[in-house]
């Protein structure tokens, strides 16, 4: 092998436990399969419905993961809107996605908010989301990236730490953990005081998401 045409990165993952490694010819970078797989697998519709007949503490929620600005080749960019399943009009969460491979081989999902969300509501289903804004007019929420990694044949993992700013009912910070699957997702956010008491959020486990459209 000609080693000034090939280049060969090596990274480990403890937390995934795998050893990835990518070779990319001079000027061409080879395609990442498991971001591509969990790109994937994280767009799509989502419901909680079945969830919700089995266990009244959960409410039937509907979850809307779209890309957006599919010609940028700095990240894969998602538009995410949340709602409950008989007030889909008016989502009580929406917000972008940039998700990224880092130098440690993580998987990073960083978040961002738009000024004036509700005009927005929607656009899950137009042909290209958010096409008239870019990256400069969205707001990061930081310290709420979710961080992930391939275990077992699904995508797991969450926030760190106490970064994520949250005033919802008395919280001082919120988490997220989250499992990512083909045919399905489970979210846990949760909000805390200041003192480490769960302010907000299921106290039955994680909300479950079954893919109701494909991509």
């Amino acid at each position: 092998m000609n080693l000034s045409m090939h280049a060969r990165i090596i990274v480990f993952s403890a937390l995934a436990g795998t050893l990835l490694v990518t070779c990319t010819r001079a000027g061409a970078a080879e395609p990442d399969r498991e971001l591509d797989r969990l790109a994937a697998w994280l767009t799509g519709s989502f419901s909680s419905a079945a969830q919700a007949q089995r266990d009244t503490s959960f409410f039937d929620i509907r979850l809307h993961i779209v890309p957006i600005w599919k010609d940028r080749a700095d990240a894969r960019w998602f538009y995410v809107e949340q709602a409950a399943a008989g007030r889909q009009e008016r989502p009580y969460r929406q917000r972008v996605y940039r998700l990224t491979r880092t130098a440690d081989g993580w998987f990073e999902s960083a978040v961002f908010s738009l000024n004036e969300p509700l005009r927005f509501a929607g656009a899950w289903k137009q042909q290209a989301p958010l096409a008239p804004l870019s990256p400069d007019s969205l707001s990061a929420r930081e310290g709420c990236s979710v961080f992930l990694a391939q275990k077992r044949g699904r995508f797991t993992g969450g926030t760190r730490g106490n970064g994520c700013a949250s005033d919802l009912r008395g919280a001082a910070y919120a988490t997220s953990e989250v499992t990512i699957e083909k045919m399905r997702m489970l979210t846990l956010d949760r909000g805390w005081s200041a003192d480490g008491k769960q302010a907000w959020g299921s106290t039955n486990g994680p909300y479950q998401f079954r893919r109701v459209r494909e991509p």
